[in-house]
Protein backbone atom coordinates (compact mmCIF):
# COMPACT_ATOMS: atom_id res chain seq x y z
CA UNK A 1 0.00 0.00 0.00
CA UNK A 2 1.36 3.25 -1.18
CA UNK A 3 1.94 5.98 1.42
CA UNK A 4 -0.56 8.32 -0.41
CA UNK A 5 -3.10 5.30 0.03
CA UNK A 6 -2.42 5.26 3.72
CA UNK A 7 -3.03 9.08 4.28
CA UNK A 8 -6.02 8.92 2.63
CA UNK A 9 -7.52 6.17 4.85
CA UNK A 10 -6.45 7.79 7.51
CA UNK A 11 -8.39 10.90 6.74
CA UNK A 12 -10.93 8.48 5.58
CA UNK A 13 -10.40 9.28 1.80
CA UNK A 14 -10.55 6.28 -1.15
CA UNK A 15 -9.53 6.57 -4.70
CA UNK A 16 -13.81 6.40 -5.29
CA UNK A 17 -13.75 10.23 -3.43
CA UNK A 18 -11.17 11.71 -5.92
CA UNK A 19 -13.16 10.64 -8.66
CA UNK A 20 -15.91 12.49 -7.71
CA UNK A 21 -13.67 15.27 -6.50
CA UNK A 22 -12.58 16.01 -10.31
CA UNK A 23 -13.19 19.36 -11.38
CA UNK A 24 -14.91 17.88 -14.61
CA UNK A 25 -17.73 15.89 -12.67
CA UNK A 26 -20.85 17.66 -12.50
CA UNK A 27 -24.01 16.55 -10.99
CA UNK A 28 -27.75 17.17 -12.11
CA UNK A 29 -28.11 19.66 -8.62
CA UNK A 30 -24.63 21.64 -10.04
CA UNK A 31 -26.34 22.75 -13.64
CA UNK A 32 -29.71 23.40 -11.57
CA UNK A 33 -27.74 25.63 -9.73
CA UNK A 34 -25.89 27.37 -12.63
CA UNK A 35 -29.24 27.79 -14.52
CA UNK A 36 -31.25 29.31 -11.84
CA UNK A 37 -27.84 31.84 -11.17
CA UNK A 38 -28.68 33.08 -14.76
CA UNK A 39 -32.09 32.71 -14.49
CA UNK A 40 -34.02 36.83 -14.03
CA UNK A 41 -35.29 36.11 -10.47
CA UNK A 42 -32.08 36.33 -8.82
CA UNK A 43 -31.12 39.48 -7.26
CA UNK A 44 -28.05 40.76 -5.81
CA UNK A 45 -28.03 40.66 -2.31
CA UNK A 46 -25.72 43.65 -2.67
CA UNK A 47 -28.11 45.73 -5.30
CA UNK A 48 -30.96 46.38 -2.75
CA UNK A 49 -31.31 47.38 1.07
CA UNK A 50 -27.14 48.48 1.43
CA UNK A 51 -26.51 49.41 4.96
CA UNK A 52 -25.31 52.49 6.16
CA UNK A 53 -22.14 52.80 7.15
CA UNK A 54 -22.00 55.15 10.21
CA UNK A 55 -19.11 57.55 9.10
CA UNK A 56 -17.16 58.57 12.53
CA UNK A 57 -15.02 61.88 13.79
CA UNK A 58 -12.10 60.80 16.13
CA UNK A 59 -11.03 63.90 18.26
CA UNK A 60 -7.07 63.96 18.55
CA UNK A 61 -4.37 65.71 21.44
CA UNK A 62 -1.59 64.00 20.33
CA UNK A 63 1.83 64.72 22.55
CA UNK A 64 4.59 62.75 21.49
CA UNK A 65 5.16 61.36 17.75
CA UNK A 66 4.47 58.31 17.81
CA UNK A 67 0.34 59.50 18.54
CA UNK A 68 0.45 59.69 14.84
CA UNK A 69 -0.09 55.61 14.28
CA UNK A 70 -3.29 55.71 16.18
CA UNK A 71 -4.61 58.62 14.22
CA UNK A 72 -3.09 57.10 10.67
CA UNK A 73 -5.06 53.73 11.66
CA UNK A 74 -8.70 55.45 12.15
CA UNK A 75 -7.87 57.48 8.58
CA UNK A 76 -6.96 54.31 7.27
CA UNK A 77 -10.44 52.82 8.88
CA UNK A 78 -12.50 55.63 6.86
CA UNK A 79 -13.02 57.34 9.54
CA UNK A 80 -12.12 61.33 10.11
CA UNK A 81 -9.74 62.78 12.44
CA UNK A 82 -9.65 66.07 13.96
CA UNK A 83 -6.35 66.90 15.41
CA UNK A 84 -5.36 69.65 18.30
CA UNK A 85 -1.97 70.39 18.69
CA UNK A 86 -1.58 72.48 21.47
CA UNK A 87 -0.44 69.94 23.89
CA UNK A 88 2.92 69.08 21.15
CA UNK A 89 5.89 70.90 20.44
CA UNK A 90 6.24 72.74 17.19
CA UNK A 91 8.82 70.26 15.63
CA UNK A 92 6.63 67.24 16.24
CA UNK A 93 3.43 68.74 15.48
CA UNK A 94 5.58 69.73 12.18
CA UNK A 95 6.26 66.29 11.84
CA UNK A 96 2.94 64.78 11.91
CA UNK A 97 1.70 66.69 10.21
CA UNK A 98 3.79 65.43 7.34
CA UNK A 99 2.87 62.04 8.45
CA UNK A 100 -0.43 62.75 7.77
CA UNK A 101 -0.84 64.43 5.17
CA UNK A 102 1.54 61.27 3.53
CA UNK A 103 -1.64 59.11 4.47
CA UNK A 104 -4.59 61.41 3.44
CA UNK A 105 -2.92 61.42 0.15
CA UNK A 106 -2.57 57.42 -0.25
CA UNK A 107 -6.28 57.25 0.87
CA UNK A 108 -7.51 60.28 -1.85
CA UNK A 109 -8.42 62.39 1.75
CA UNK A 110 -8.19 66.29 2.14
CA UNK A 111 -6.42 68.02 5.13
CA UNK A 112 -7.69 71.24 6.11
CA UNK A 113 -6.48 73.39 8.63
CA UNK A 114 -9.64 74.74 11.06
CA UNK A 115 -7.76 76.38 13.62
CA UNK A 116 -4.39 77.94 14.66
CA UNK A 117 -2.95 74.71 15.65
CA UNK A 118 -6.20 72.48 14.46
CA UNK A 119 -6.63 70.20 11.29
CA UNK A 120 -9.21 68.56 10.27
CA UNK A 121 -8.03 64.83 8.27
CA UNK A 122 -10.91 63.51 6.10
CA UNK A 123 -10.05 60.29 4.11
CA UNK A 124 -11.97 59.89 0.56
CA UNK A 125 -16.08 60.25 0.61
CA UNK A 126 -16.19 62.97 3.47
CA UNK A 127 -17.66 66.20 2.20
CA UNK A 128 -17.02 69.29 4.36
CA UNK A 129 -19.08 72.25 3.88
CA UNK A 130 -17.78 75.90 4.82
CA UNK A 131 -14.95 77.31 5.85
CA UNK A 132 -13.38 78.97 8.44
CA UNK A 133 -12.73 82.97 8.14
CA UNK A 134 -9.61 83.15 10.09
CA UNK A 135 -6.27 84.17 8.35
CA UNK A 136 -3.07 82.33 9.20
CA UNK A 137 0.46 83.74 8.50
CA UNK A 138 2.78 81.66 6.24
CA UNK A 139 4.69 80.89 8.95
CA UNK A 140 2.22 78.50 10.80
CA UNK A 141 2.42 75.05 9.81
Amino acid sequence: MALGEKIGRFFGMSDEDETYRSDNYYTNEDEELADAARSSKIVSMHAKGKEKVEKKIALFEPRIYSDVKVIATRLLNDQAAVVNFQRMDEQQAHRVVDFLTGTVFAIGGEVQRIGEQIFLCTPHGFVVEGNVAAEFSDNDF
